[in-house]
């Protein structure tokens, strides 16, 4: 048998299970799953020195295991100096395994490591079961070397859910384990 992330093997098993008994789906495809996990990183100060996207593609590379890309402008903004074409940030989508190994590592390793951390917020959802939220600091992931470290940048994650509704996708992503800040420890 091929290699499962837990997480992937424990949604099987207790999620469907739970979601189906807590929202009486009739099927197992009406359950909700998680699509994919993007993750997107501003680099503003891109424009003066380009080699900070090189280390920001190295940072979310070494942080996710997949080879991220830079983002590029798509119109000019005289006010900021930005011109078409110029790289302005750095994104990766990651699915299926890699989707499963990231998520299982944020909310295990990272998350607990942000300072003074009481939870995430659960006000990011986007009225279709999708889920966002920022990062302020990449350190939290111990993939990153503090020492090698250029300049402190944040993220945004976005969780990609087949949910229909913001109640199903919150009861999904609190199955897997993600501490939000209402959630009561049991």
């Amino acid at each position: 048998m091929s290699y499962q992330p837990r997480l992937q093997v424990q949604y099987k098993s207790e999620i469907v299970p739970a979601l189906t008994k807590q929202f009486n789906y009739t099927t197992v495809m009406q359950v909700p799953r998680l699509l994919k996990i993007s993750l997107n990183q501003g680099i503003g100060a891109a424009l003066t020195d380009k080699k900070l996207i090189d280390y920001g593609v190295d940072e979310m590379t070494s942080i996710t295991g997949q080879k991220a890309v830079a983002t590029i402008s798509k119109r000019d903004v005289s006010n900021f100096k930005l011109r078409k074409g110029s790289p302005v940030g750095v994104r990766v989508t990651l699915r299926g395994v890699k989707m499963y190994e990231f998520l299982e590592r944020l909310i295990a390793v990272a998350l607990p490591r942000v300072r003074d951390f009481k939870g995430i917020n659960d006000k990011g959802f986007d009225g279709r079961g999708n889920y966002s939220f920022g990062v302020t600091e990449q350190i939290i992931f111990p993939e990153i070397d503090i020492d090698k470290l250029n300049k402190i940048n944040g993220m945004d994650i976005t969780f990609v859910t087949s949910a229909k509704t913001d109640q199903e996708a919150l009861a999904l992503l609190k199955e897997f384990g993600v501490p939000f800040k209402n959630q009561k420890k049991s």
